[in-house]
């Protein structure tokens, strides 16, 4: 049977780049692991705030554009991306995110797990949960210590508003998740799946009612998950197309492998290599320091640097 380790990263689309550097760098206390740039607009950063190493299951990367357009969560999107955090520690996060400005939208308790609902500067909605049992270590910092530190992705909600069949038969089916739990929620339900032994929530907040969701600032563009190595996410990409699903080839992403496919509820999917890992290329005593580019952009990097903005300009 094939089958996923939960997560191995998100991707949302940001605005200005020091804005989110300073928001998940310093309030959030998050590594930035890896500072390059957009394989596809090399004139547009790609970053990667997580855990130490930047291990699967712990990393946010943004794509961030100074004038980018708000995006509108909706259905077809990734539309809450879930933190762990120990238990006992929500406290300490509501008083950290009011004293960054960043508003509460809800403190409350969904399939019997604490969480705080706040979001980002772009209004990138994220959830703090209180995660029993997750005993990987977080970042800490000056002023995010071991009893607060966020350890990784607890999960992710998806929106959808069409296709549910279909992607739960995706998830459980080639993706390995197992079926949990369902409650009512508003118009609609949440349903709730799980894999692999860390970062492995999936939520679907299923409602027929529910707009479709416009890409832009504060928006997911894709979520991926975990596979270590290549041999598996083959057996994976196998398992995808043989649903009829059309899955891309494996692409090389520098610090993993990627295939890609679109559920018919619109989400992006990734199903990405744990290997070679985000130290292929700079110590990990060193992560985020350089700005690193793919070989094929190298030859452009004094054009690159000149246009990149500085990720230390917020206040």
């Amino acid at each position: 049977m094939t089958r996923v380790d939960g997560l191995h990263h998100i991707t949302a689309i940001s605005g200005e780049a020091a804005r989110t550097h300073a928001f998940y760098s310093r309030v959030l206390g998050q590594r930035l692991v890896k500072k390059t740039v957009n394989f596809d607009d090399p004139g547009t950063y790609h970053l990667y705030y997580g855990d130490e190493r930047g291990l699967a299951g712990s990393v946010m990367t943004f794509f961030p554009f100074a004038h980018a357009r708000p995006g509108v969560v909706g259905a077809g999107q990734v539309s809450l991306t879930h933190y762990a955090v120990p238990v006992g520690s929500l406290g300490f996060w509501e008083a950290r995110l009011e004293a960054a400005g960043a508003p509460l939208i809800a403190r409350e308790a969904v399939f019997g797990e604490e969480r705080l609902v706040s979001q980002d500067p772009d209004g990138l909605l994220l959830a703090l949960v209180e995660a029993e049992g997750d005993t990987r270590p977080g970042w800490t910092t000056e002023e995010i210590g071991a009893e607060q530190a966020i350890r990784g992705f607890h999960g992710a909600t998806l929106a959808l508003n069409q296709g549910a069949a279909e992607t739960e038969a995706l998830l459980t089916g080639p993706l390995g998740y197992s079926r949990v739990e369902e409650v009512p929620l508003g118009k609609g339900r949440l349903v709730r799946f799980a894999a692999g032994d860390r970062a492995g929530v999936v939520d679907l907040h299923i409602d027929p009612s529910m707009g479709f969701g416009l890409e832009g600032a504060g928006s997911v563009h894709h979520i991926a998950f975990s596979v270590p190595d290549r041999a598996a996410q083959e057996a994976v990409r196998a398992a995808v197309a043989a649903t009829g699903q059309p899955v891309t080839q494996r692409i090389d992403r520098q610090y993993f492998h990627a295939i890609y496919f679109r559920t018919p509820s619109g989400v992006l999917f990734e199903v990405a290599t744990e290997e070679p890992g985000f130290d292929v290329d700079e110590p990990v005593e060193a992560l985020g320091a350089a700005l690193k580019l793919p070989p094929q952009h190298e030859p452009l990097r004094d054009r690159i640097e000149a246009v990149l903005p500085s990720l230390e300009d917020a206040a």
